[in-house]
This record gives structure tokens, C-alpha cells and sequence, in this order.
């Protein structure tokens, strides 16, 4: 009798163990096959040379990295983190205030609030970046109203600005939900408290409501700065090649120049770009 008790115990973790691998089992072969296999089959690639006619010669080199030093490819990688800045701290000062007032609505509102945030992405990404085409070129809406105030036409497209226009309308939404979630989660009884202490609004949203919403700022910060970074065809369009990012370059280097090693050394700067972030959004939510 003791003997069957004491192995009750055990068949059940058993059991546990086996029904957690029957539920884990499909989404890990597809993280496997999917995503650790090709992410190893990158990383190899980097210490590979280029074949004469493409592909990859299987001769360990280093080349790679250094020639990620070259000033060409650095203006590159720099001028892309420029504008996925731009873009980050743009989608911050205004989703911010939006996420704010999202929150402060009443319950019917609020979810109609963040149906109209989220509906630009039951669209097509391509379709929503041509519709930009439309608005900003020579006799698109935009000029056109400009010009009946006397104060156009300019030139829209095809520059810095458009890129960040395009980079910011595509990912606002990802500032803003997290903004909201950290902001549906506070306490207004704080902010009321330090109003009653004499505090002024201002005061109350740099001590408080910032502070506490710090996590969310973090973590909408990297859920826009990382696509805009590596992102190539809002360059491609709404750029007009002119102004090439870290996306631009790796597409070039896989599709066109057929230089795998390089490319994989130029993806594998993007992944330690995004690896680096995640640490330090891990590490501030952590002291906060």
C-alpha cells in the first residue's frame, strides 16, 4: 500500500510533464523550424566569404565585420537609427496625450477609441503606403489644399520627411496601445493625492503619471523603433530610394547582389540593435 502511494506521486508529475510537452510540442517545432533554424543559418553565413558569382564559399573569414565598418555602410546604419529616432520620439509625443485621454473616456467610448487606433491595420500595409503616394505627391490632396492657401506646392515626396511620415502613421498605433495599458493601470486616487498636496497638473504628470507609466513608454518605444529601423519599403516608396536604410541594404545585399554573408552580417547588427534594446527595457522596468 505504501509502496503504491509513494508512486502515485511520481505517474502524476509524469503525467504533467507529458501533457506540457503534448501542449508545448507545436508551438516549439515551429519556433524551431521557423525561426532557430534560420536565425543559425544566418549567423553562420557571417563568417563565409561571397562566392565569385554569389552564394557562399564555406571559407572562414572575417571580412564581413570589418567591411561593416566601411564609412558607406555606417552612414547607412546611422542614418537609419536618425530617422527611426524621429520617428520614435514623434509617435511618443503623440501617443502619449492620445493614449491619455483614451483612458480617461467613459467605457463605450474607450472602445470605440481603440477600435479607430487598430482599424489601419485591417489594411493591406502596402495599400496604406501608396495611399501616402497619393497625398503627398506633385498634384496629390495635400498640395493641392496647400496651394488654394497660397502656400504650395512642395515638394512631399521622395525625402527624409515622408519617410517619417509614412514610418509614423504605420506605427503609431504600437506607441499607443501599451501607452494605454500602462495608463488604464494606474491609480487615480495618486493622482488625486497630489493634487490635494498642492501639486500642479504639470507636477503631477512628471512625478507621477510618468514615472509609473515609464514601462509603457519603454516598451512602445521599441515596438516602434524597431520596425522603423529595419524597415525597406516605406523607403523604397515614400523615399524613393534616395535615402537608403538598414532594410534597404540587407533586401540589396540577399536579392540583388547576391551576397549572403554580407547581408547576414548586416541582419545580425539588426538582431544585436534589437537584443541591446530588449536588455535595457528589461533592465528599466526592473528598477521601476
Amino acid at each position: 500500500m505504501k509502496t503504491a502511494d509513494k508512486a502515485r506521486p511520481v505517474s502524476l508529475a509524469w503525467g504533467r510533464r507529458l501533457g506540457a510537452f503534448v501542449y508545448l510540442a507545436p508551438g516549439l517545432t515551429y519556433l524551431i523550424v521557423l525561426l532557430l533554424v534560420p536565425l543559425a543559418m544566418v549567423l553562420s553565413y557571417t563568417v563565409f566569404r561571397r562566392g565569385r558569382f554569389g552564394g557562399v564559399v564555406y571559407e572562414f573569414t572575417l571580412e564581413n565585420f570589418t567591411r561593416l565598418m566601411d564609412p558607406i555602410y555606417l552612414d547607412v546604419v546611422l542614418g537609419s537609427i536618425k530617422l527611426a529616432t524621429i520617428t520614435t520620439v514623434l509617435a511618443l509625443l503623440l501617443g502619449y496625450p492620445t493614449a491619455y485621454v483614451i483612458a480617461s473616456l467613459p467605457k463605450t467610448w474607450k472602445t470605440i477609441a481603440l477600435v479607430a487606433v487598430v482599424m489601419p491595420f485591417w489594411t493591406s500595409f502596402i495599400i496604406r503606403v501608396y495611399a501616402w503616394i497619393v497625398l503627398l505627391s506633385g498634384p496629390g490632396l495635400v498640395n493641392t489644399a496647400l496651394g488654394k492657401l497660397g502656400l504650395g506646392p512642395y515638394q512631399l515626396l521622395y525625402n527624409e520627411g515622408a519617410i517619417v511620415t509614412g514610418l509614423l502613421y504605420s506605427y503609431l498605433p504600437l506607441m499607443v496601445l501599451p501607452l494605454y495599458a500602462a495608463i488604464e493601470k494606474l491609480d487615480p486616487q495618486l493622482r488625486e493625492a497630489s493634487a490635494n498636496l498642492g501639486a500642479s497638473a504639470f507636477t503631477t504628470f512628471r512625478k507621477v503619471t510618468l514615472p509609473l507609466t515609464l514601462p509603457g513608454v519603454l516598451t512602445g518605444a521599441i515596438f516602434v523603433f524597431v520596425p522603423s529601423f529595419g524597415n525597406f519599403v516605406i523607403p523604397e516608396l515614400l523615399g524613393g530610394g534616395k535615402s537608403i536604410m538598414v532594410g534597404n541594404l540587407i533586401r540589396t545585399e540577399f536579392l540583388k547582389a547576391r551576397d549572403y554573408p554580407f547581408g547576414s552580417t548586416l541582419a545580425l547588427a539588426l538582431i544585436a540593435v534589437l537584443v541591446v534594446l530588449l536588455f535595457l527595457q528589461a533592465r528599466a522596468a526592473r528598477r521601476g
